[in-house]
């Protein structure tokens, strides 16, 4: 188990798969005969040592990390309100540090500086990688969205007839020319 600061994480090497899966039916198999009460629940433990009280939503959170580990995924938990490091943050986006960086510096995500380091809001990280995700999901409909429209048009032969408003149609995007020095 690796802990920076306010991250933890566990990787897939240090937990065995199987007992983790073990684990996470019994887990499950608990919560769903008591879907909703109690607000708490209590662990036993080995060698006599007095029961764990944990809050409900606690072993909800652990049963998902258990999942996770027994697909042989690896884990890290990281406080609501942390704030990472630029590798940390870089690591969590899956870009390299320098392309991070790059955001940072041209605004795309709010960051501080503690000395000469800098330091990124996981909320502002969040709110990054949301909108990013949802800008990559609305340039690949419209791709698809295109592609269909392409498909068709190409489909349709030169004796079939076209809205008049496909009848001059050029392309919407032409390719810059390469040129030989570089």
């Amino acid at each position: 188990m690796t802990s920076i600061g306010s991250v933890s994480s566990v990787e897939p090497d240090d937990v065995d798969a199987e007992a983790a899966q073990r684990a996470l039916r019994r887990i499950k198999d608990y919560l769903a005969k008591h879907p909703s009460e109690p607000e708490t629940i209590e662990v036993l433990v080995e060698h006599g040592e007095p029961s764990l009280v944990l809050p409900r939503p606690a072993v909800t959170l652990f049963a998902q990390i258990l999942a996770q580990l027994a697909e042989g995924r690896g884990v890290s938990v990281i406080p609501s309100q942390a704030e990472l490091t630029t590798q940390q943050a870089a690591d969590l986006l899956g870009v390299s540090r320098p392309y991070l960086i790059g955001l940072l510096e041209g605004g795309d995500i709010p960051h501080r500086k503690v000395g000469r380091h800098r330091r990124v809001a996981l909320s502002d990280l969040l709110v990054y990688k949301r909108t990013d995700d949802e800008k990559r999901r609305e340039a690949a409909d419209d791709l698809g969205a295109l592609g269909q429209e392409l498909g068709r048009l190409s489909t349709s032969g030169p004796n079939e007839s076209r809205p008049a408003s496909d009848a001059s149609h050029t392309p919407a995007t032409t390719l810059p020319k390469r040129s030989a020095a570089r």
